[in-house]
């Protein structure tokens, strides 16, 4: 245990760099994130994804410290892995776990980056609300993504820890995700709309808190006249933050039909969403032209959710990880592309 929270450590340290390399070196003054920016932000942000994911391929044992076959088959026991460990070569064995623990990481991975467009679609419709200037969308979101790293931490272990005392909370799981799809595609169009006034965030803030009436540049807080105010900004920060504790509930259930082991689920987890950022400036102003993406998503909830609930069917069909990352490309691929074929027609008032 004491080598993975080393492992863990190291990572975090990683992170932490990293943020505070973006906020305090490449981001010193607030202006709007160009296109360039953006896609160089994700590309930087994927190719250390991709890299964490040849890591696992090449020495994925270094996670649990398996040094011998005894240590291998407990944890593929312990985080019932799809792979089968009986060879009476050890160091065939190995290679088959680290494939299938890298293709785990990358399948949620996948799911994680997926699931965040439907988090941007949100965010572009707060920003709008609220009159937010392009210029403080990095302030707001990379405090947002902090918060929502510390979060999903949180999350992550205490979803790992219910799933290992009661397995069966994985049919919960499944039968939410379902429930959430089927929400997702059924009332798509009754979220396109923000009430700042009567959001449930800034109904609570107004009573527990003294809130400015108007913008002070990139300030979450204001004194004057002796008394300290949270700003706007602060508001749409604290409505970020509310908005992806609801989207946590919905994405981490979703990677444990992946993989059970907490610590690939947090990696994939937190990958996604540090590339959330970037993604978002990429994205943010082509967005509405992916209409039938939110459809995408919901289908890819459900085929989830579906996955979780026969999931022992499933693996006595031979339905490996691999079958599961094909099936949730083409659902993602197709609602791109019938998006661009099919253009959402224009309304007139």
């Amino acid at each position: 245990m004491s080598h993975e929270l080393i492992f863990f450590g190291a990572f975090t340290l990683f992170i932490v760099l990293m943020l505070s390399l973006d906020l305090g070196l490449f981001h010193q003054k607030n202006q709007a994130v160009s296109l360039n920016q953006a896609a160089i932000m994700s590309a930087v942000w994927v190719s250390f994804s991709l890299c964490f994911y040849f890591f696992l391929k090449v020495d994925g044992q270094e996670l649990h410290n398996i040094q011998n076959q005894t240590q291998l088959e407990h944890i593929v026991k312990l985080y019932q892995q799809q792979v089968n460990v009986s060879s009476a070569h050890f160091q065939e064995n190995l290679n088959r776990y680290k494939d299938n623990l890298s293709l785990e990481f990358l399948t949620g991975y996948v799911i994680e980056y997926a699931l965040s467009v439907d988090n941007i679609f949100v965010m572009v419709l707060i920003f709008a609300a609220f009159g937010v200037k392009e210029k403080y969308y990095h302030r707001v979101l990379f405090w947002g993504i902090l918060g929502a790293i510390i979060m999903r931490y949180a999350f992550i272990f205490l979803g790992a820890t219910l799933v290992s005392q009661f397995n069966w909370i994985l049919y919960l799981f499944g039968a939410f995700l379902i429930y959430s799809g089927l929400m997702m595609f059924f009332g798509k169009d009754d979220e396109n709309k923000i009430d700042p006034e009567n959001h449930k965030v800034v109904k609570f803030a107004s009573k527990y808190f003294s809130v400015y009436p108007k913008f002070i540049g990139p300030q979450f807080f204001h004194k004057e006249n002796g008394k300290r105010y949270i700003t706007p900004l602060f508001l749409v920060l604290l409505i970020i933050e509310f908005t992806d504790v609801l989207f946590a509930v919905d994405s981490i259930p979703a990677i444990f039909a992946v993989t059970k082991d907490p610590y690939i689920v947090f990696f994939s987890n937190i990958f996604a969403v540090l590339g959330l950022r970037s993604m978002f400036f990429l994205l943010v102003n082509i967005i509405h032209k992916f209409h039938y993406l939110q459809t995408g998503l919901a289908a890819l909830l459900v085929f989830i959710g579906v996955k979780m609930l026969a999931h022992h069917w499933l693996v006595a069909w031979g339905f490996t990880t691999t079958d599961s990352l094909f099936v949730i490309l083409a659902i993602l691929t197709t609602s791109v592309v019938a998006s661009l074929i099919f253009p959402k027609k224009k309304e007139f008032h």
